[in-house]
């Protein structure tokens, strides 16, 4: 059965560098196209945790040089980094599109999301970017006054603010797109983050987390599916200790229950849970799943992943 599927990719699923995202794409598109091809209506969306943190560092080292390059507001290398990775995901799609025989038009697009000016996220940056640090770059940042932090206990990383998103300034171009039968790459990285300033908007020094921006795109898009794609095949309480257990479903309570049990990593799983729920109770009949990128046809079919449903 058609469904329309807003489909959140994992950083699994673009490598942490140039050469590493032009060949993951490949990879990535093939499981794309499966779902096209078995006639979904698909919206792609994805992270730039590593991308948005190399170009952020790219011009924060060039501003040291004779050039004196400016530092760019975060802002814009969320924007940046949109770009990028949308060309290497379009060119990726269309191919294997082309490659079997489908020919449906696949575009990125420029993505803002408002946030609240006033969110307390930005007393308290918390969402890591840019590659893993040692114990020692991490200290020296911080001795700069950069916000570090241990990112699920797997390494030192920066970290930024990253508000609550509230509104996806250009869904009504989305949904167009989607009307005019086009394949959408939109909101990356989360979205560019913007405040209303009068009749404008204005750009801010933050990162949207792309799960829960997600969950605000397939909500306001009547979407049928969210699917986050992760690194694990399914969500488990317990995880990595003797009495690990995989779910194969959780219901809204089972969810509350289990973030209020701490049992997801904050920066990891907790993220795409709480977002899995802001869309599967958002209305009746709305289901999330979380699972790999290689096993999301099989996912939708109820054969694998973990669904959390209304």
């Amino acid at each position: 059965m058609k469904q329309r599927i807003v489909l959140a990719l994992g950083g699994n699923a673009l490598g942490k560098g140039l050469a590493e995202q032009m060949k993951a794409v490949h990879t990535t598109a093939s499981a794309i196209v499966d779902l096209i091809a078995a006639g979904h209506e698909l919206v792609i969306t994805h992270g730039n945790g590593p991308q948005v943190g190399m170009i952020h560092q790219a011009f924060e080292a060039a501003a040291h040089t004779p050039t004196h390059s400016p530092v760019l507001p975060m802002s814009v290398c969320v924007a940046l980094s949109q770009g990028y990775i949308g060309y290497d995901l379009q060119n990726a799609i269309r191919e294997r599109l082309l490659k079997r025989g489908i020919h449906k038009c696949v575009t990125s697009l420029i993505t803002q999301v408002r946030v609240d000016a006033d969110d307390p996220a930005f007393l308290c940056p918390d969402k890591p970017i840019g590659s893993f640090l040692t114990r020692e770059n991490a200290d020296a940042l911080a001795a700069q006054g950069v916000a570090v932090k241990q990112d699920a206990g797997r390494g030192w990383r920066r970290v930024v603010a990253s508000p609550e998103p509230k509104e996806i300034v250009e869904i009504d171009a989305i949904d167009a797109l989607l009307a005019a039968g086009v394949v959408p790459v939109t909101i990356g990285g989360g979205g560019i983050p913007v405040v209303a300033e009068g009749e404008g908007l204005k750009g801010v020094s933050a990162v949207i987390d792309k799960d829960r921006a997600s969950a605000i795109l397939a909500r306001d898009l009547n979407a049928d599916m969210l699917i986050i794609l992760t690194a694990v095949e399914k969500v488990a309480i317990n995880f990595n200790t003797p009495q690990q257990r995989d779910l194969d479903h959780m219901t809204a309570a089972e969810a509350e229950r289990y973030i209020a049990e701490g049992q997801f990593a904050p920066g990891s799983m907790l993220p795409k849970v709480e977002a899995a729920l802001t869309f599967a109770a958002s209305r009746p009949g709305r289901k999330t799943l979380i699972t790999l990128l290689e096993r999301a046809k099989d996912g939708i079919a109820g054969l694998t992943g973990t669904t959390i449903s209304g």
